[in-house]
């Protein structure tokens, strides 16, 4: 999939836990492990939003297009 899900990346540099990301979601700990591991077929703008929020960051550096080769 040319989509690429970062938010270990972002885990990582805010030195958090994903089940304590997903408790400031609100969302479940296996809905967070779907998205981390790019199973999603789509994401809520809302949950977005409060990723973003919780990590301090933008879209962007959560979401990245990588051209398959």
């Amino acid at each position: 999939m040319p989509i690429i899900i970062n938010i270990d990346v972002m885990l990582a540099r805010r030195k958090m836990s994903s089940g304590e990301l997903a408790e400031k979601v609100g969302i479940t700990p296996a809905n967070l492990s779907i998205l981390k591991c790019g199973k999603a077929k789509a994401i809520r703008i809302s949950t977005m939003d409060a990723i973003c929020k919780a990590l301090d960051c933008q879209p962007g550096d959560i979401l990245e297009y990588r051209e398959n080769t």
